[in-house]
């Protein structure tokens, strides 16, 4: 919803004040510039991403309208779904859980928590891991540089699409002068016409160079930093999971382990100590 009030308040701030100075909304509206800019922009976008980055865009801008990063009931969920995991290596040994992570989706003790679950990437780092745990005797600070590996290589993979964007919208005042640069070439083709048509034509040319600016830096530039911050705030639940697993390698009790993940939540998103506590209790 946020995303929306936005960008009416962009195109409201600069459609009202070029109103308040009688302007005509009717020759901003050039099918032919838009079309040069945004067909030449989105080519350029095709021509410098891969085939996975540009899937990966498509599929990133359904998620432009969606909150960014996990909820606090996600967290605790989490939190929750770790405690009960590191309990049973405690009571019964690491082999215990060694059928619950090759099929978490169907494990009783996963399959309570759906927002885990429904977390592919997280639910693989969870799993993943916790096979190294069980079949390797890795030291808890090796185990971190490794995770730190995997947060590293997942994190620059949800950069992409942002990344893709942002030099798409780069381009695109760029592309508003080619544009305007084609409507002076046209507009000297009637160099004989009336000032007034001249007039006209020169106006409608110095719309590309207006559209173009105005797509970067109120429309596009704005996304692809939605989806930057967005895939930041994705990163979090990993260093959470990160913490608690090498606490709890370290000899940490599954309370402990599970509240030194609390501790790498953010503030807006941290459940108390009394959450968690009493969410692990149940």
């Amino acid at each position: 919803m946020t995303v929306i009030v936005g960008m009416l308040m962009v195109t409201g701030a600069i459609l009202g004040g070029y109103l308040i100075e009688h302007g005509n909304v009717a020759i901003l509206l050039n099918p032919p510039e838009l079309l040069i800019i945004f067909g030449a922009a989105i080519g350029s976008l095709i021509v410098g991403s891969p085939k996975k980055v540009v899937k990966g865009v498509i599929a990133s801008l359904s998620s432009i309208m969606k909150e960014g990063g996990a909820t606090k009931t996600e967290y605790l969920e989490m939190l929750s779904l770790l405690f009960i995991v590191f309990s049973k290596v405690r009571k019964e040994g690491l082999i215990s859980i060694e059928q619950d992570v090759e099929e978490p989706e169907k494990s009783p003790m996963f399959s309570k928590y759906k927002s885990v679950i429904s977390n592919q990437h997280a639910m693989r780092f969870i799993c993943d891991n916790l096979k190294v745990i069980i079949t390797t005797n890795m030291p808890p600070h090796e185990l971190a540089d490794l995770l730190d590996i995997d947060i590293e290589a997942n994190a620059h993979e949800e950069m992409l699409p942002a990344m893709a964007i942002q030099k798409m919208g780069d381009a695109l005042p760029g592309f508003g002068i080619v544009a305007a640069v084609l409507g002076v070439v046209l507009t000297m083709e009637k160099i004989s016409e009336p000032p007034t048509v001249l007039g006209h034509s020169i106006g409608s040319a110095l719309v590309g160079t207006f559209l173009g600016v105005l797509l970067c830096y109120g429309f596009v530039g704005p996304i692809a930093t939605n989806l930057e911050l967005k895939a930041k705030e994705g990163e979090i639940i990993f260093y959470v999971i990160k913490t608690a697993l090498v606490a709890f390698v370290g000899g940490a009790a599954p309370q402990i382990a599970v509240e030194s993940g609390r501790r790498a939540i953010p503030g807006h998103e941290r459940p108390t100590f009394s959450e968690l506590e009493a969410a692990v209790r149940k």
